[in-house]
């Protein structure tokens, strides 16, 4: 099965509790009170792992051929996580796999969502199975919007990702035809050291594409033994200079993941191009709704299990048993996560700490401490 560098190790045992994280209701005071009035009880997007199967030969290790797992949601299961969806008013509900094509039930899913006004996206893999007849009728269906994995703008940088020969030009192909049936198209990056000196490459790529997002996915490490190809602080920041300078130019929406210092930096180019200085006030008036480990997003595994983010490995309940709308308001490990104060040092006195927060994912599973600070952040807050 094809999968993210840094998959999670989950359990469908229950949650290990992390360090700082209690069932303990958060104290009041003036952080929780913005929190309070911040906190929107939905999520912004759920992500649903339809399938850990993958037909894709590969060398590599990150791709592997893997049945489908008989623990997979059944077609009625599957139907009532798009109910629950609908009734939250969830923004948007992206499928990924796996390759989801291996599904039978996938065009009926996506029909079922459209019917009930959930804008649905798709992750797949530009594997044989995907052919012109296929991205027809999923447009048909009513797919909001297609995404493909991109690791490089080249060859040689993608399909060495993926271990699969001919993986780049066959997913430049498959976005010409997207096109063509009028199915907008979004690109996932993970943004980690073998391809840090890609990003004005991958741009002009992206504009040449002609495609609506660019979804930049900040390399978390599965453990400590993959933290030689994390980006320092200093590089993230160089990453985040490039991101915001191509914003202002380019046609298609860029929106980082594991990268909530991104809206810190935002704010602080916005500050300084108003010749102003950020404010407490300042950033609750300005700030952009982002979204965050454990605010806005659930990732739920084939299993049903729901994380706060597809690379953080603790997971808040199952959806097969547990309602969704009561795992993502009311869960311990959900509510802690929006609970600021449990931040700890520079995040904890950081001025936007209510608006960025750090990767939670990253400090975990470079720390063990789910609150520690963010590991790759350049900013220091004032005293």
């Amino acid at each position: 099965m094809p999968t993210l560098s840094n998959p999670p190790v989950r359990s469908s045992s229950g949650p290990r509790a992390p360090s700082g994280w209690t069932s303990a209701q958060p104290a009041t005071g003036p952080s929780q009170v913005l929190n309070a009035a911040s906190f929107q009880p939905r999520p912004l997007q759920v992500t649903w792992e339809m399938t850990q199967a993958c037909d894709w030969k590969a060398t590599h290790t990150r791709v592997t051929r893997a049945p489908r797992d008989k623990r997979e949601f059944s077609t009625a299961e599957a139907f009532h996580l798009v109910e629950e969806v609908a009734a939250m008013h969830v923004p948007l509900l992206v499928l990924t796999g796996g390759d989801p094509l291996l599904r039978p039930d996938l065009f009926p899913v996506i029909e079922f969502a459209s019917r009930r006004s959930v804008r649905t996206s798709l992750t797949l893999l530009p594997t044989p199975l995907l052919d012109t007849q296929v991205i027809a009728e999923l447009k048909a269906c009513g797919l909001m919007r297609v995404a493909f994995w991109l690791h490089g703008s080249t060859a040689a940088l993608a399909d060495a990702y993926w271990g699969v020969p001919g993986s780049h030009r066959r997913t430049l192909e498959v976005v010409g035809t997207c096109h063509e049936v009028g199915l907008p198209v979004q690109i996932n990056t993970i943004m980690a050291r073998r391809n840090l000196n890609d990003v004005d490459p991958m741009i002009e790529l992206l504009t040449r594409l002609d495609v609506v997002l660019w979804n930049v996915i900040f390399f978390v490490p599965g453990g400590r033994e993959q933290a030689g190809d994390l980006l320092t602080a200093e590089e993230h920041e160089e990453i985040f200079a490039k991101l915001y300078a191509a914003s202002k130019r380019v046609h298609f929406q860029i929106k980082t993941t594991e990268g909530q210092h991104y809206q810190r930096y935002l704010l602080q180019q916005r500050a300084r191009e108003s010749r102003g200085r950020m404010t407490e006030a300042d950033v609750i008036t300005c700030a952009p709704k982002g979204v965050n480990d454990g605010k806005g997003f659930v990732f739920i595994n084939h299993h049903g299990d729901m994380y706060p983010s597809r690379f953080l490995p603790l997971s808040a309940g199952n959806i097969t048993t547990q309602p969704l709308s009561e795992v993502y308001c009311d869960s311990p490990l959900f509510v802690s996560l929006r609970d600021s104060s449990k931040l700890k040092g520079k995040c904890g006195r950081c001025l936007v700490r209510n608006v960025c927060g750090g990767s939670r994912a990253r400090a975990y599973a470079m720390t063990g401490d789910l609150f520690a600070q963010e590991p790759c952040c350049a900013y220091e807050p004032e005293a």
